[in-house]
């Protein structure tokens, strides 16, 4: 049998949905008798949790094929991946095209449908549902039969309605049109609505894989457990999914656990789960293990595999492009994105590498407490925790790297640790500013600082003299108290345009006065076009990300990094030509120094904390963005590896001074040999 054996319930109300719910039903469905079984079922989806939902039959005429996609795409969502549709009526052939074509919305392009009885000239698709929603499809005559062999993911009867001998003769018409359409007929489930009054071995004779039991009061399901065991996979890939695996993936071996997770090219959520927030990608499997176990078993999946890429994301930012690839695997560690008080006297927390910084923000907002975070709150905590961390409270607080206690981490073996600066403090130093070279990361705790509300700049200035600007600028930043951390962005020239920048600054104060004067130097360097100036918690600073939704980057964008002490004339004149070339898209500086200078070189992997300045541009041409750089390249000492794309040895060895780096590759070579952890900034390990 090619599915799992399922039991349902048709239900008349969301009691008796629950209580299907609690006695172990796979799926409830509701009656199209029922004055409005959509509005039932979507009335029961918000009272259970778990189980599957479905209509008996949708009469196709009662609604527009493109609205009912698009409702069909909502309630899933709602339900969390919980909807099968099942259509009956006429003209079910064009119907099911269609709301395949709306739920398709991965799809480049509005759906157009020329149809015979229904014309979609132009539709919107999407949204994308949770899941690949199954269609049934209904009736028994010769030509509905053999519709549900062509196209449909189920067919379902009504066994007071269709004889033994008859459901025999729909199987055999079902299963000769799936084989003229080059169907696979045991990938179309087969669903029965039957009497509870009868016993397994009748059920089994029946030749299906669903039942909905018709009752007054369900019955436990207790006499069905080792038919239902016994049955198929839990986790089945029709023959269309598998037809898109890429090679040299042994899909077929994953263990259990990971199985249901896990995402092929061809499964629905591999739209949401193959490109990061600016890269465009195609792996082969993305793993997602919702514990440490799990992660454990998904590292061994990598391992078996060392021919291929393998990416380890966190929540799928992924700026300097390294958690996606090309037929290859990724481990994503979204799941893993609990956040915990440990101890509130010590205002120690415990984050999961997948939560976001800006739910990190939210949750710590009660306790007026703060960690400086980047600067977009929809970055996982995951790679910025292990790279540094240079947020808006930088130069008061130092780098996100410098609050963190201890870690709890898989190794390249599989062996789990805990890192500290009392335990396997060596890796504990090499996970601050390298991480990802050393293992994959399971949770961190941090410890919180106070921080209430802030002042948040949002600044435009004239840039007419771009130079002199980024000298004034760099002057008043470093000059600025360190409750002062802000950045400045600049853009090419623009033909008959004016030149402008933009400067941003948190002021760490929530007192006006203080806020205004500090503000007030970076905003006299220049005339002013806007400003706005305003007080807000830290996690309004940072809850600048769409919720929800998913990354659906494109291309293959080239960034390069570089950390500074001061913005020399000479480096200002630098820039105006970078900029001038038109080589890059945008241009910033973050501002570093203050506290991320006061801990010593030797104490984290992250060695460069002179800086006062981290520099970051971005482009479409490699070539291009690499020739103008250069010019600049001069001026810097260290870089700040999240925001770089060459993964060339020069820039591991621009990233890490000599003893640091050296210390790097003999631990690489002490926890990761073979150089499973290499599709990163990489560090080769030390010689044997």
């Amino acid at each position: 049998m090619k599915h799992r054996l399922r039991f349902g319930a048709l239900v008349t109300s969301v009691a008796e949905a629950r209580r299907a719910e609690e006695l172990g039903y796979d799926l409830v469905a509701v009656s199209p008798d029922e004055r409005d079984p959509w509005t039932l079922l979507s009335w029961i989806a918000g009272h259970t949790e778990r189980v599957g939902l479905a209509v008996t039959g949708l009469d196709a005429a009662d609604r527009e094929p493109t609205v009912l996609g698009r409702a069909a795409a909502s309630l899933d969502l709602l339900s969390g991946g919980r909807l099968s549709l099942a259509l009956t009526g006429e003209h079910l052939g064009e119907v099911t095209d269609i709301v395949r074509g709306v739920l398709d919305a991965d799809q480049a392009g509005p759906l157009r449908y020329p149809g015979e009885h229904h014309r979609v000239p132009k539709a919107q698709r999407g949204p994308l549902p949770a899941h690949r929603i199954p269609i049934w499809l209904t009736g028994t005559d010769p030509a509905s039969l053999a519709l549900a062999g062509r196209t449909a993911d189920g067919w379902i009867a009504d066994l007071e309605q269709v004889s033994a001998d008859e459901l025999v003769t729909a199987y055999k018409i079902i299963e000769a049109a799936a084989s003229e359409a080059d169907r696979d007929a045991d990938e179309i489930r087969r669903i029965l609505i039957v009497d509870p009054d009868r016993s397994a071995a009748e059920l089994s004779a029946l030749g299906a894989d669903t039942f909905l039991f018709r009752a007054a009061v369900l019955p436990d399901l207790t006499a069905w457990e080792t038919l239902r065991d016994s049955s198929g996979p839990s986790v089945f890939r029709p023959a269309s999914v598998r037809s898109k695996r890429r090679d040299g993936i042994a899909y077929d071996e994953l263990p259990a656990s990971l199985a249901a997770t896990a995402v092929e090219p061809g499964d629905l959520d591999y739209a949401r789960v193959r490109s990061t927030y600016m890269r465009g990608g195609a792996p082969g499997l993305v793993l997602r293990p919702t514990t440490t176990a799990e992660v454990v078993e998904a590292l061994a999946v990598a391992r078996a595999h060392p021919e291929l890429p393998f990416g380890l994301r966190s929540a799928g930012h992924g700026v300097s492009g390294r958690s996606t690839n090309d037929g290859g695997i990724v481990v994503s560690l979204a799941a893993l994105n609990t956040i915990e008080i440990l101890d509130e006297a010590r205002r120690l927390i415990r984050v999961g590498p997948g939560a976001r910084w800006m739910d990190v923000a939210h949750a710590l907002r009660p306790y007026g407490w703060a960690l400086s975070s980047g600067d977009y709150g929809g970055v996982g905590v995951g790679g910025l925790a292990t790279a540094g961390g240079v947020g808006w409270l930088a130069r008061k607080h130092g780098l996100t790297i410098d609050h963190l206690h201890a870690v709890e981490m898989v190794l390249a073996d599989g062996s789990v640790v805990r890192a500290s600066a009392t335990e396997n403090a060596d890796l504990f130093w090499a996970v601050r500013g390298a991480g990802a070279n050393f293992g994959a990361v399971t949770s961190f705790e941090f410890e919180a600082y106070e921080v209430g509300d802030v002042g948040f700049a949002q600044l435009v200035v004239a840039a007419d003299d771009p130079a002199d600007l980024l000298v004034t600028w760099g002057r008043a930043i470093e000059a600025a108290p360190r409750d002062l951390s802000g950045q400045l962005i600049m853009g090419p020239p623009r033909p008959g345009q004016p030149a402008y920048a933009q400067l941003m600054a948190v002021v760490d104060s929530d007192d006006p006065e203080t806020i205004i004067e500090q503000v007030q130097p970076i905003a006299a360097i220049a005339p002013l076009y806007q400003q706005e100036v305003v007080l807000t918690p830290y996690a309004g600073v940072i809850s600048n990300a769409a919720d929800g939704g998913y990354h659906q980057g494109v291309g293959e964008p080239t960034s390069r990094s570089g950390l500074i002490e001061h913005l020399t004339p000479a480096f200002a004149r630098a820039v105006v030509k970078l900029l001038a070339s038109g080589a890059v898209h945008w241009f910033q500086i973050r501002t570093v120094g203050g506290a991320v200078a006061d801990v010593p070189a030797d104490e984290t992997a992250y060695a460069h904390r002179s800086a006062n300045f981290s520099v970051i541009v971005m482009g479409s041409s490699k070539q291009r963005v690499d020739a103008a750089w250069a010019g600049l390249a001069e001026h810097f000492d260290g870089l700040y590896l999240s925001f770089e794309t060459d993964q060339s040895p020069e820039r591991v060895a621009d990233a890490f001074p000599p003893a640091t780096l050296a210390r790097l590759r003999e631990l690489k070579l002490r926890y990761d040999p073979d150089n499973l952890f290499r599709d990163n900034f990489n560090i080769k390990a030390a010689a044997r």
